[in-house]
């Protein structure tokens, strides 16, 4: 089968047509779990249509999100990247960025040196490609925090947006901002890399306007899928698609569920990046919980004992979407379910870090191992099927 490859605004308008939003979590270089799990997915839908080699995610989803590290693979699967491409390149970017220095201890300073991170993401999406593009393939929402105001900032390339334009008066649109700035922004996590300053505001005579950026998991949306659903289908984002079971499908992947009972360092200052990792997963949970109680889904998993799925719970009554969910949990026994051969209870300790290119490999056997037991063609419901060109 053929389909008909669609630009941007194609793929973001409100034509009616069932819409497909894909949602990747931030966590470090643990987002080599998640490339695993999108290979199978890649797999699976291009068999479902036609088996073209040529075929990508973007010419599947019309709006692709991201969070921190969801958000330099999003961006990438945008752009037309493979899986397969994006996991070689990512190999090769967690080496050379995450290389630790004991100049950089994460107390005083950033442990990362920014400006390595900077250079690959030039290289990977182009130093003057902005995120208004149309290099970009498909609807891209990347999610950052603007610290100086506090506010969670929801980025994209909606040519519909109501700050996507640059307008009179110096203010520069969403559209002109170069696409590798407002992906490091994204990534800035507090004590591993330096905030990322945009220029919001340049007009003629005035002091410019800049935002201080930092990782959007410092938002509530490090699992970017609710704010992706909102930004589809609130009003103020001038998107509007319709709700329903058969016309919105939402797939969210995760970069592997940190076990809580891994020790971390007594350091005061490590005390408050715990703090707002423990912060992270509580969001991550709510979250779950609310799209799993507003959706019907073939991944429902027990939210807890009291709660059980949520299958029987819809609120208001009926579905208003479509949502999977795939993810590891990296927890001793479930990570030994997935990979028996994984023995070393240190090992598997060490795979909740976000900074250990170590352990790249392993996770990305465990978001392979994870997609080959969970990631079934009957997830997709056909209804979401491109149509034949």
């Amino acid at each position: 089968m053929t389909y008909k490859q669609r630009n941007v605004e194609q793929h973001l308008r409100s034509d009616g047509l069932p819409k497909r939003i894909l949602a990747l979590d931030g966590g470090g270089l643990r987002g080599i779990l998640s490339v695993g799990i999108l290979q199978k997915i890649e797999d699976v839908l291009r068999e479902r249509h036609g088996g073209d080699p040529a075929f990508r995610l973007c010419d599947y989803f019309d709006l692709i999100a991201g969070t921190s590290t969801g958000a330099i693979i999003a961006a990438a699967l945008a752009k037309g990247w493979a899986v397969e491409e994006i996991r070689k390149k990512y190999l090769e970017l967690g080496e050379r960025v995450f290389q630790k220095s004991l100049l950089r201890n994460g107390l005083l300073r950033a442990k990362y040196d920014d400006d390595k991170l900077i250079a690959e993401l030039k290289d990977v999406y182009g130093a003057r490609t902005t995120l208004g593009s149309k290099e970009l393939r498909t609807g891209l929402l990347v999610m950052t925090k603007r610290l100086d105001t506090g506010s969670p900032w929801p980025v994209s390339n909606n040519p519909r947006g109501k700050y996507f334009a640059t307008r009179p008066g110096g203010t520069i649109g969403n559209g002109d901002y170069p696409l590798w700035q407002v992906v490091r922004a994204s990534t800035a996590a507090p004590a591993y890399f330096d905030p990322q300053n945009i220029t919001i505001v340049d007009k003629a005579g005035h002091e410019p306007v800049v935002g201080e950026f930092v990782d959007g998991g410092a938002s509530p949306f490090n699992n970017p899928s609710l704010q992706a659903l909102m930004y589809a289908t609130l009003d103020g984002y001038r998107i509007g698609w319709p709700t329903g079971a058969d016309k919105l499908l939402l797939v969210s992947v995760g970069t592997g569920a940190a076990d809580p009972a891994v020790k971390r360092e007594k350091i005061a200052a490590k005390h408050a990046v715990n703090a707002l990792l423990s912060l992270m997963d509580d969001c991550a949970s709510l979250q779950e919980t609310l799209l799993q109680w507003m959706s019907t889904s073939a991944t429902a998993r027990e939210i807890d004992r009291e709660l059980g799925d949520l299958r029987n719970d819809l609120v208001g009554g009926a579905p208003l979407v479509s949502y999977l969910r795939y993810n590891v949990d990296l927890r001793k026994d479930s990570v030994q379910q997935l990979v028996p051969e994984l023995k070393s209870a240190k090992l598997i300790e060490s795979l909740s870090a976000m900074d250990a290119p170590e352990n790249m490999p392993t996770l990305h056997r465990l978001g392979t191992a994870l997609a080959a037991r969970e990631v079934r063609a009957g997830d997709f419901p056909s209804a979401f099927d491109l149509p034949p060109a």
